[in-house]
């Protein structure tokens, strides 16, 4: 009986939801992919803002009853009957009574398990798909018999496209750019890849006096990242404050992709990236105390995200000074990567041998963890070196002990292991733990933003 009326609800939604498509008929932005999807909703919406009325799809409302809910713009019923009743009957309201709505929505598409696609695609339709990097072992793929069925399962999300529609891919992912051959849409292509329409080249960090960081006495502090774009003649700096790695480059990158599509000047669209809404628990730089800088990608993890963490970590320069205690560290502190299925030991080892090149000090939180240990040791970190603790608050009240001025701390793991919790005890303001952490609020309702231009 509750799945029978779960399913019914999820059922009136999506049809008030594609009756509202079709009534107001915004133009719908679609973005699916294992890693970075978050980050490149949000740098697409800072850069379409500026233009016009938008909305995004925010929390986890990336599923066959949240991405209804998005279009919809109500919030999350819970496990209150009356709030989704109240859901269908403002569904109704809006097609009854014409309203100000926005003329673009962007939507996060996830699938965890087969055939979750096919729930969105019978009636959802959009004008542009933007699929991010997936990787050689992506999340959930333990559910799917192989890595190309789960790449299939995100590339039905391109038959939601219409006649018109544009399909905007990763070019340096494999999985990705192979779904370049299953769309007779026009396809536009971004990354390092010299063959991409949109290229991005010469990334470093960006140095600089900080004084949300506090990071003056230590010399210039890591604070961003630069990089440069080239695309159809033109060349463009690209500068992301507050946050490191490829995941925003990527983001930039396709939020400028769909800036072209859209036709619009491609300099304010750049200045919007600067100090975009940076989502929580991707690689965002915070203030820890005495003196240190933490790296909080504690959202989720994966292979590929996890290298990429790491590379980043190791490219930091770390500026502070040599004490009786020591040089200034560089600690990862990682947690068990999850839903890897047969793949779980050896990605784990895969990712400790990372760490032994990238990292002074390793600390494994989670059952898995061994195997980072394992991984790390066999490539010449020293056992004295590396810690292993059962869950993220206790490793975070380790860190306290052992963390010093100057110090980088790099905190990832999947959604189960809580690493937030490890980042929350070492961070310089936990008072501002619900605007910097992530799962603050999941247990409260989820809400949805729009913004006019500016």
């Amino acid at each position: 009986m509750k799945n029978f009326l779960k399913n019914l609800i999820i059922g009136i939604l999506q049809f008030e939801a594609r009756l509202v498509l079709e009534k107001y008929k915004p133009k719908v932005i679609a973005v699916t992919g294992s890693v970075g999807k978050t980050s490149t909703k949000e740098a697409i919406y800072a850069v379409l803002s500026k233009q016009t009325f938008v909305r995004k799809s925010e929390g986890r409302f990336d599923s066959s009853i949240g991405l209804p809910l998005c279009i919809l713009g109500q919030g999350s019923g819970g496990n209150n009957p009356l709030l989704w009743l109240g859901n269908i009957f403002k569904g109704m309201t809006l097609l009854l009574i014409r309203r100000a709505y926005p003329k673009w929505l962007i939507l996060e598409v996830a699938v965890r398990k087969p055939r979750d696609m096919d729930k969105i695609v019978y009636w959802l339709k959009s004008d542009i798909v933007v699929v991010t990097r997936i990787g050689s072992v992506p999340s959930h793929v333990e559910f799917f018999k192989s890595v190309g069925d789960l790449v299939l399962e995100k590339g039905k999300l391109i038959k939601t496209l219409k006649k018109d529609g544009v399909l905007i891919l990763n070019a340096d992912d494999s999985h990705a750019l192979s779904l370049k051959n299953t769309s007779k849409n026009k396809v536009i292509t971004f990354g390092f890849n010299e063959e991409a329409n949109l290229v991005a080249s010469n990334s470093q960090i960006l140095y600089g006096e900080d004084s949300e960081l506090d990071y003056s006495e230590l010399g210039q502090a890591p604070k961003g990242i630069v990089f440069r774009v080239d695309s159809e003649g033109s060349s463009l700096p690209i500068m992301i404050e507050g946050a490191f790695g490829a995941n925003h480059i990527y983001a930039g990158l396709a939020a400028l992709a769909v800036s072209r599509v859209m036709g619009f000047n491609m300099v304010p669209a750049a200045q919007a990236l600067r100090n975009y809404d940076l989502p929580p628990g991707r690689m965002r730089i915070i203030r820890g105390i005495k003196g240190t800088i933490i790296i909080d990608d504690s959202y989720n993890s994966s292979p590929l995200a996890c290298e990429s963490a790491l590379k980043i970590l190791g490219e930091i320069k770390v500026s502070g000074p040599s004490t009786e205690l020591g040089a200034s560290k560089k600690i990862a502190v990682l947690g068990d990567m999850l839903e890897l299925g047969e793949h779980t030991d050896q990605a784990h080892k895969e990712i400790g041998k990372l760490v032994a090149k990238t990292a002074d000090i390793l600390v494994a939180v989670g059952v898995r963890a061994v195997n980072f240990a394992e991984g790390a040791m066999n490539h010449g970190m020293s056992e004295e070196k590396i810690y292993e603790f059962e869950d993220s608050r206790k490793a975070g009240k380790f860190l306290e002990s052992i963390i010093k001025k100057g110090d980088i701390i790099l905190i990832k793991g999947s959604q189960a292991v809580n690493m937030e919790r490890a980042v929350e005890e070492i961070m310089a303001n936990p008072e501002l733990k619900t605007d910097l952490l992530v799962r603050q609020d999941e247990r409260a309702r989820i809400e949805l933003s729009g913004r006019s231009p500016e």
